[in-house]
């Protein structure tokens, strides 16, 4: 890809979410042409200051702008255009509930209406991240092979000491191994062939 490429990264209320600033600044740091857009849940919000993501770097859309862009019938449907708009997404991180969410069609924010009205030729990464007694949960491998088997592509948790204190899987992978998928998918057409849904 010769001309910019649009990313739209998703953040869910993991404490993961703390490493969404890193992970915007080490894409820009990339060297690659990229335009980058974020849309967070209201949990989200809560592990990461917004003032660490300047708006001349990612703009940060939230629920409410889903309707207060919407006044009337043939405005546009901000859920609608971000996906128009991005040429990836990458959800970092995946919480549990999202993930269970996403499982079953739901979508009542703004980041799972995007993602339910996400075009399929186009990839969507995503970056589960959980407490290791969620993640080995029986429902949850179930719910990620749900959305493989869509064609959505995940980057694997990882084994690590965890916030609380407990360790095993469950953790986000690093930021680094996010960068490189990512930058390993603009950079080679064989595997943007590959990767169409």
């Amino acid at each position: 890809m010769s001309q910019a490429a649009n990313i739209l990264i998703a953040c869910t209320g993991s404490v993961a979410a703390i490493k969404l600033p890193v992970l915007v600044s080490k894409l820009r740091e990339s060297g690659r042409d990229l335009n980058i857009r974020i849309v967070v849940t209201k949990h989200a919000e809560h592990f990461f200051s917004t003032e660490d993501i300047p708006a001349n770097v990612a703009h940060i859309y939230r629920d409410e702008d889903e309707w207060t862009s919407w006044k009337g019938r043939g405005d546009p449907v901000l859920h609608i255009e971000l996906g128009k708009w991005a040429d990836i997404m990458v959800i970092a991180p995946l919480d549990a509930n999202s993930l269970a969410k996403i499982a079953q069609g739901l979508c009542d924010n703004l980041l799972l209406c995007t993602v339910r009205a996400w075009d399929f030729s186009k990839p969507l990464f995503f970056c589960p991240a959980m407490n290791t007694r969620m993640w080995e949960h029986p429902i949850t491998a179930g719910q990620i092979e749900t959305l493989r088997s869509w064609g959505l592509r995940e980057i694997p948790c990882v084994a690590k000491t965890l916030m609380c204190g407990d360790t095993g899987l469950g953790a986000m992978a690093e930021v680094d191994t996010i960068v490189s998928e990512v930058l390993r998918w603009l950079t080679d057409a064989n595997l943007r062939e590959s990767l169409k849904f």
